[in-house]
């Protein structure tokens, strides 16, 4: 009897042997009514709770979230306070001086946006797209109360700047007090964005303690759930199913067991024929999914190359307007102060008349090479006429610089590209026309451009010494920036091209990328 009491749940497991109870039976239905009442009630009464417990948390978090999306804004606005204020004095002092400046927004339209969002702040709604409560506690009320005399004092400074019937004393007076509370009130705002952070922070500690109080309820319910609801359930199924094997056990002990055999040979059989297809499907799965991380790595390195080459590019860029618009001018500046100096003073000795002359000739020479470097750096020519016209004035200035005979044939007028592939090819021509001058000992170089509508190649050839060409390993490879061959290797396969090297020791060299303008296009 204990033998077959210790195998209960294997016998229930049956369905052929469970389907020979009676159906209509009053021990059947006894228990089955007995079992369904007993789960209904305690699985109601767990899931209810858990679904309060869950609503209730979540209703809780949507609204904490929402107050701290317009703690955010607010946030935001309170430093952009800073910004405008700062940019604002900037603009008084330079309208003082009488300077001029890049900057196109007017100064009507940033003194009242200072002053809308200064009031909006204090009065507690910001009003933008749609409403933001500003939630401020009595500490920044106070602070907001400290910064008002400071606030009120600039703003009628820069109305008093602002209005053109103000005469030039009363204007430098002004900007000598703007000046002068400038620097409290950038203190006192920054206080203000620290203590509006500051409390947003303190009620987001306060939503993660809700949550924790949530987290550990649900878990106290659960644990109930097990210790009240799901252990007397489970107790109570094995009691039932205890009384039906009993009753059944005599008659089905070899049925049973021989049918456990037959299914224990089956699914062997199955469990077989699943695992070698799990295995063709697991090898399949690897071989695809270490192709797709090649792939991917491929397209991740060539997004990395991509950006680092735009960065690169508009480093050169800004560089290059910062030696045009500040070093150039200023040093232009200097030359002229040396020409007026120079023509405004009797020099009697000759030795330093030819001083000033030597003065002013090196000025003009850094002026000419900081003109120079900034072209390289950007060529301005490339964004007015053209990747034709470019590389023409590129051969020319390089050929009169190196000294060696430098040619460009082929399309001068032809369609205009897009900005990155324009720059492109003129840093592939730029790169191959250095590496020439540098090691390949050449006496004549030519840059050919051909392009049409479908096609477009650029090669650069020299007639110097050449070089012996290693296998190439590094084209399946993801796309690095390198110097040198591999820099315009990586430029041209940004660019969907055909990057070609061909070169023989003592017969030259050729560097040619071909692109497929139809392709890009479409």
């Amino acid at each position: 009897m204990n033998q077959l009491s210790s195998e209960p749940t294997e016998y229930f497991a049956q369905p052929e042997t469970v389907s020979r109870i009676p159906e209509d039976g009053p021990f059947r239905n006894q228990l089955d009514q007995q079992v369904a009442n007993r789960l209904t009630r305690f699985y109601v009464i767990a899931l209810t709770l858990l679904a309060v417990l869950s609503i209730s948390g979540l209703l809780f978090i949507r609204q904490t979230l929402s107050t701290h999306y317009d703690d955010g804004r607010v946030v935001n606005v309170a430093g952009l306070q800073r910004m405008l204020s700062q940019r604002l004095t900037k603009l008084a002092l330079l309208r003082t001086q009488g300077l001029t400046t890049a900057d196109t927004v007017s100064f009507d339209s940033l003194l009242g946006a200072w002053a809308l969002n200064h009031s909006q702040l204090r009065n507690g709604v910001l009003r933008m797209e749609k409403n933001y409560t500003v939630r401020k506690s009595p500490q920044l009320e106070q602070m907001f109360t400290r910064i008002e005399p400071v606030f009120q004092s600039m703003y009628q400074r820069f109305s008093q700047i602002n209005n053109p019937d103000t005469t030039p004393t009363n204007r430098e007076a002004a900007l000598a007090v703007i000046l002068r509370d400038e620097v409290a009130f950038l203190g006192q705002m920054n206080n203000i964005v620290f203590q509006f952070d500051t409390e947003s922070f303190g009620r987001v500690k306060q939503l993660e303690r809700i949550e924790w109080v949530l987290a550990i309820a649900t878990l106290l319910t659960l644990l109930i759930e097990g210790l009240f609801v799901f252990r007397p359930v489970v107790t109570h199924t094995k009691k039932v199913i205890n009384r039906l094997a009993r009753s059944e056990m005599s008659l089905q002990l070899a049925n049973n067991r021989l049918e456990i055999t037959n299914r224990e040979v089956r699914a062997a059989n199955e469990n077989l024929a699943f695992t070698n297809r799990k295995l063709v499907e697991t090898q399949q799965e690897l071989i695809r999914t270490t192709e797709e991380k090649y792939q991917l790595k491929l397209s991740e390195e060539t997004i990395r190359s991509a950006a680092l080459l735009e960065g690169q590019e508009e480093e050169r860029r800004r560089f290059a307007r910062e030696l045009h618009d500040g070093i150039g001018q200023m040093l232009t500046g200097v030359k002229l102060h040396a020409e007026k100096l120079k023509s405004s003073v009797t020099l009697d000795d000759d030795k330093q008349r030819q001083r000033f002359a030597e003065l002013c000739n090196l000025i003009a020479d850094i002026i000419h090479t900081t003109r120079q470097v900034s072209y390289n750096l950007m060529p301005s020519t490339l964004s007015d006429f053209g990747l034709g016209p470019t590389l023409q004035l590129l051969a020319q200035q390089t050929g009169r610089s190196s000294g060696i005979d430098i040619l460009f044939t082929g399309t001068r007028d032809g369609n205009r590209l897009s900005p990155a592939t324009e720059i492109g090819l003129y840093r592939i021509a730029q790169e191959a026309l250095h590496n020439a001058i540098k090691y390949a000992a050449a006496r004549t170089i030519c840059i050919n451009l051909l392009q049409d509508s479908y096609k477009l190649v650029l090669s650069v050839e020299d007639d110097g010494k050449g070089f012996t060409l290693q296998d190439d390993r590094q084209k399946e490879k993801p796309v690095l920036i390198v110097n040198g061959l591999d820099n315009m290797r990586t430029r041209s396969k940004l660019l969907n091209g055909d990057f070609t090297i061909r070169s023989k020791p003592k017969k030259g060299t050729l560097v040619q990328v071909s692109i497929d303008l139809s392709a890009n296009t479409h």
